[in-house]
């Protein structure tokens, strides 16, 4: 009987990496694409928009994620998410993201006008359904040894997760 309860554990365990990976594939298969990538060819004000109206329908708030494909701890956070499902998760039900693209080719600089200035990149603003600005995250602060750490992203969920400002 432990035998067999040790093998289905182990057979479970097997499988977790496999199944996590789908449920990330899928989370991310249905978001718009203006919380998926950078793209200097979209339009801020028309996906920021978008992004409070599904904001406001879904009671979440908005994540500006300022940053570019030039950023490469732009990309080292996209890995972090994408590897870690839970915190991918949560980040999208309680936010509803908005990748704002900052380059030399396009820095949006009018948009970004109305938030306080960004120290380094990527950068995160938190807004509620309205567009009120709550909050700007310097994403250094999730990072513990020069990498991004699930408990300081679950302790900033934790923080914005019920509040109601």
């Amino acid at each position: 009987m432990k035998i067999i309860l040790r093998q289905t554990i182990l057979f479970f365990l097997m499988l977790l990496p496999f199944v996590s990976q789908a449920y990330a594939s899928q989370v991310s298969s249905e978001l718009p694409i203006f919380s998926l990538i950078y793209d200097e060819q979209r339009d801020p004000y028309a996906d920021g928009r978008k992004a409070l109206k599904l904001a406001e329908e879904t009671h979440r708030k908005v994540l500006i994620e300022v940053g570019g494909d030039w950023c490469s701890w732009c990309h080292v956070l996209d890995r972090f998410i994408k590897d870690h499902p839970q915190v991918e998760s949560r980040l999208h039900e309680i936010f509803v993201v908005l990748k704002v693209n900052i380059s030399d080719s396009n820095d949006n600089v009018e948009f970004m006008r109305a938030f306080p200035r960004a120290h380094g990149y990527p950068h995160m603003y938190i807004t509620d359904s309205s567009g009120t600005i709550l909050h700007s995250q310097d994403t250094a602060d999730f990072r513990e040894n020069k990498k991004y750490s699930e408990q300081r992203f679950n302790a900033f969920f934790d923080r914005w997760e019920n509040k109601n400002e």
